[in-house]
């Protein structure tokens, strides 16, 4: 796997290589699925595309929580859709320093389909503009279509009756007033799974916005020989796991259902407080 980030002049250079990365622009706004394409057509990266977090990287809501996995096929059918293959190089952006839509994509991507050069853009948006990069409206160029069907890797999930029997880690990457069950906006029950720990993933970024250093997320980052990621619908917990892999470290095993699957069953234990 190649490094999981990239810099926005590194971003410059590739744009003029022999082989420049597919662009793909994963803004999103929790609440309002059509806000990510609006952001798009109105402005974006050139030659970019998007990939929308309600649309191309999860499945309906329901029984597996807020954002299931999509089916493999479907996956399959927005790759090949963006023109995407092994042999094509990925940058993945958003404008919250990869906490929502960008991590995942870089997960899915990376993790579970296994391409071997996904990168996300460190500093999103803001830092392209810092660099003095233009931003363009409207459509971009359709791709041609490709052919890769990936060897989808289920090693990297696990489910809620592994997280239940389990006895990995549990990271969880919600601010800390909802994992202590104190606030909470979006899921109908407060708190956290039992054992967990608390890494909200904004705690991952500097306050420029970037990814802190690696060393420094080495020593930030829960230990554990087995660890389990997740947040409240699976999203933001890829930024976590992102951040293991900017620091080196093993990668946490992603729990897509989260928080919002955890509490559909109600036989299923809550704990608050820390």
């Amino acid at each position: 796997m190649t490094p999981p980030l990239i810099a926005a002049w590194e971003l410059e250079e590739a744009l003029q290589g022999p082989r420049p990365p597919r662009l793909l622009d994963c803004r999103a706004r929790l609440g309002d699925p059509d806000a990510g394409h609006g952001l798009w057509w109105k402005a974006h990266l050139p030659a970019s595309h998007h990939l929308d977090l309600d649309r191309d990287l999860a499945g309906p809501p329901g029984e597996g929580g807020r954002h299931p996995l999509p089916a493999p096929e479907a996956f399959t059918a927005t790759l090949q859709r963006l023109g995407l293959s092994p042999g094509v190089p990925i940058v993945v952006y958003d404008d919250m320093g990869g906490q929502l839509a960008a991590a995942r994509a870089w997960w899915m991507l990376a993790c579970w389909a296994g391409h071997p050069d996904v990168r996300l853009l460190d500093g999103g948006v803001q830092a392209w503009l810092a660099r003095g990069g233009e931003l363009r409206e409207g459509d971009a160029v359709t791709p041609r279509a490709s052919d890769w069907t990936p060897d989808y890797r289920d090693a990297a999930w696990v489910s809620a009756e592994e997280v239940a029997s389990g006895r990995a880690l549990k990271v969880d990457a919600r601010a800390r007033e909802r994992f202590r069950g104190e606030a909470e906006a979006i899921d109908p029950v407060a708190g956290h799974i039992p054992g967990a720990v608390c890494r909200p993933s904004a705690d991952n970024l500097a306050a420029d916005g970037h990814f802190k250093p690696a060393a420094r997320l080495a020593e930030e980052l829960p230990e554990a020989v087995d660890a389990v990621a997740y947040c409240g619908s699976g999203v933001t917990a890829c930024h976590n796991i992102l951040a293991y892999a900017v620091a080196g470290r093993p990668l946490p095993r992603l729990y897509p259902g989260s928080w919002s699957e955890w509490i559909r069953d109600p036989a299923r234990p809550v704990a608050t407080g820390e």
